[in-house]
């Protein structure tokens, strides 16, 4: 489907997610249901919850009103004859809303190559400006802090949500809260009514089942489901219910749920038209896997059938399970559907909570780890974003909620690590940097400091804290991760100098180069004859030396940097070839070196062989080759050769908007640095609207406090200036230093030069 004028789907309704199909003899509730969306005010957050009042533990069930199936079924009509954009997305974790935005933003013309964070802070952006129709439906929210950052909003869009709590949604959202609790009594008779229409005589007592249930929707669901199976009669099933309703009441002393009472019958069925205990083990198995799709080959794995053939004494084969599933599909115990053209099964909240209230602890500590190693087994290497890695995380991390103890027990289950590392491929930083870090503390608590485990988890804690741009936190990760290997390995050991070169080159990138200096000196000085394990397979000194360049450069030790630049380089010459990446990689840095020590002479010489190099021997498509045309850009624009710098900062631009997408923060910045040249060259209206997309493009996907967002700001009040806007310019300014005062650490360099600029404008 093509796109509209403003980037939005044209000609029809695009959908991303997966809507729910309506289940059998679904009732759209014209009593008790909200009404269409259509008739409902755009701009409104509409959320579907539970019906007020206390549950009591234990003797009754959460959920089981209909709020999912309402909701699709409110999506699936405005749907109809819409022009605009229709998302639905399961809202029970921080990372499935942000690959289901992250997937929707496809539809909206953005590119692939964004990471999930900027897609979806693209495609919340496209919701607020476009005045095309759409709807978010977020379903089974779970709590706002999943959506910290991301409420979507919009004046031409509505958003629909369900949740257990209407406290989901904070009251800033203003939302209108719909309680969506038992049917009414017309709608529970027709409905059961329907269901029972292939055999009329199954109806006798249809009148008083409704009543006994009292129009609780699971409730009839599962009643009707067993009444079809075996062959009963609505007072058949009314005086089954009635007696176990009082056998659960006498031992548990309050009378149970309607819900509470109907699962426990539904499961006898299935045990009576599948003997031998499987329907019950394969129940068990869904159960700690959660209430997202299960893939089906999850039961189709060697571990599953293990499990099985320890549990019931004899095995049980594929044809035999999938029969257990499908009976315990035709008792209302779960069901089957397929997403992306495979097979899934599906257990509701409900009876996913009374099958683990019920579940004997010596019987969840196997389940769970034959549900873990089942994961495992069918866990695609290509982890990435693919919809089963996304379904598997969300398995693994039920099984997590439901049974933590079983997967520490003996040690960490792999899955552990897997759900963390799958979160690393799909780059979703945020979500991979809080799961790395409760690994990483419960390794601590129940394996021990010094175990292999939690030294992996810390360190992997803080690739993906820098990565979330979490610096304080990586650091600290990095720190900790060096204590450890100092601790238990001593400080000469070769791990405990690769950790210290990983503590020194997080603290430059968190912007603490002082520091970073500080560990990378004593890291190397420790080098020759010393133990140290420099140029080990554990450390690369060469490296470690490319990141103290970078750190002596980034604290104002220029020449510094320029005497070791040129001494590595020289090694790496004669060690690697002056061919090799990492050779190129230490020209380019003894480029920028120059350029901030005002060798501007030397820097274009080594930028220009830099370059040349790069596009030789990795192609012009290479990120290090589009890094090489910028860093010689740079080196022009210093040299006031801008005829030589504007051509190559677009085409570093244009490369980088190709490869790593618009919203990439090397992109920005590449996007500042043009907008600086075409101000230096005069072209003041080309640069003003860079200037003014960077500025807005920083904010966006950095945030308004982020370093870079204050720089763009002032870059944009210089052009204000240069253009005669001069208020504008000292407005702009003045609340960039209020921002940077309060934001930046005193005496930083960025904070003295938008005060120097504030004082210069302000003086004319």
């Amino acid at each position: 489907m093509a796109a509209g004028p403003d980037g939005g789907p044209e000609g029809g309704t695009l959908s991303s997610g997966d809507i729910p199909p309506p289940a059998d003899c679904f009732t759209p509730r014209p009593h008790t249901g909200p009404g269409p969306l259509d008739q409902r005010p755009a701009g409104e957050w509409l959320v579907l919850t539970a019906p007020p009042g206390p549950r009591q533990p234990g003797h009754d069930l959460p959920g089981g009103t209909g709020k999912t199936q309402l909701a699709a079924h409110l999506a699936r009509t405005w749907r109809q004859g819409q022009r605009g954009l229709l998302v639905w997305l399961t809202a029970t974790s921080r990372d499935s809303v942000l690959s289901g935005f992250a997937a929707a933003a496809a539809h909206t013309g953005a590119t692939g190559a964004d990471a999930p964070e900027i897609a979806a802070t693209r495609f919340l952006s496209w919701l607020a400006e476009t005045s095309q129709p759409w709807l978010v439906v977020l379903d089974r929210l779970s709590g706002p802090a999943d959506l910290d950052g991301l409420w979507p909003a919009g004046p031409a869009g509505r958003v629909l949500v369900t949740a257990a709590d209407e406290a989901a949604v904070p009251g800033s959202r203003n939302p209108v809260t719909f309680p969506v609790g038992a049917f009414s009594s017309h709608e529970a008779q027709a409905y059961l009514m329907a269901r029972l229409s292939a055999d009329p005589d199954q109806r006798l007592g249809a009148v008083d089942l409704v009543h006994e249930l009292g129009c609780d929707p699971l409730a009839l669901a599962q009643a009707s489901a067993a009444i079809i199976g075996s062959g009963l009669t609505c007072r058949d099933y009314r005086d089954m219910f009635a007696r176990r309703r009082e056998q659960i009441a006498e031992t548990a002393g309050v009378q149970p749920a309607a819900k509470a009472v109907t699962w426990t019958l539904s499961l006898e069925c299935a045990d009576e038209l599948s003997p031998g205990g499987l329907p019950q083990l394969c129940l068990v198995l869904a159960a700690l896997l959660g209430c997202e799709p299960i893939p089906a080959a999850v039961f189709a794995t060697r571990a599953v059938g293990e499990f099985i053939a320890a549990s019931c004494g004899a095995a049980a084969d594929a044809a035999g399970i999938r029969s257990a599933l499908i009976t315990l599909q035709s008792t209302g115990l779960l069901s089957i559907g397929s997403s992306g053209g495979a097979r899934t099964v599906r257990v509701h909240p409900a009876v996913r909570s009374a099958v683990l209230s019920a579940m004997p602890g010596s019987m969840q500590e196997r389940a769970a780890r034959a549900a873990a190693d089942a994961l495992l087994q069918v866990w695609p290497d290509d982890a990435g974003q693919s919809p089963l890695a996304r379904t598997l995380r969300a398995c693994a991390a039920s099984l997590e909620r439901a049974a933590a103890d079983a997967l520490w027990a003996g040690g960490s289950h792999r899955v552990l690590f897997r759900a963390a590392e799958s979160l690393d491929a799909a780059r979703l930083r945020g979500p991979a940097a809080g799961r790395w870090r409760a690994i990483a503390e419960a390794s601590e608590r129940v394996l021990g400091t010094a175990h292999p485990d939690t030294l992996l988890a810390t360190t992997r804690l803080a690739g993906a804290a820098l990565a979330a741009g979490l610096g304080a936190d990586a650091v600290t990760a990095y720190q900790r991760a060096l204590d450890i290997q100092a601790g238990h390995l001593g400080a000469d050991h070769p791990r405990t100098a690769a950790a210290r070169a990983d503590l020194g080159a997080a603290l430059l990138a968190v912007g603490r180069p002082g520091e970073a200096i500080s560990v990378l000196e004593d890291l190397l000085a420790a080098a020759p004859g010393r133990g140290s394990g420099i140029g080990s397979r554990d450390v690369d000194a060469l490296a470690a030396q490319d990141t103290l360049v970078a750190a002596y450069q980034a604290g104002g030790r220029h020449r510094d940097a320029i005497r070791l630049a040129e001494l590595t380089l020289a090694e790496r010459e004669r060690s690697q070839g002056p061919d090799h990446p990492e050779t190129m990689l230490t020209r380019r840095n003894l480029a920028r070196a120059c350029l901030a020590a005002g060798k501007v002479k030397d820097a274009i010489a080594h930028g220009r062989r830099a370059l040349a190099g790069a596009e030789r021997v990795l192609g012009p498509d290479h990120l290090d080759t589009v890094d090489a045309v910028g860093a010689l850009a740079a080196a022009y624009h210093a040299a006031r050769r801008l005829k030589d710098a504007i051509p190559l900062y677009e085409r570093a631009l244009s490369d980088r908007e190709r490869i790593q997408g618009p919203d990439d923060p090397e992109t920005i910045g590449i996007r500042g640095n043009l907008a600086s040249a075409y101000h230096s060259a005069g072209r003041m209206a080309s640069a003003l609207e860079l200037y003014e997309r960077t500025r807005a493009d920083c904010q966006r996907v950095l945030g308004a406090d982020h370093p870079d967002t204050l720089a763009a700001r002032a870059n944009l009040a210089h052009a204000y200036y240069a253009m005669g806007r001069i208020t504008e310019a000292q407005t702009l300014l003045r609340n960039a230093l209020a921002d940077c005062e309060r934001v930046l650490p005193p005496g930083d360099p960025l904070t003295a030069a938008v005060r120097t600029s504030l004082e210069a404008v302000s003086a004319g």
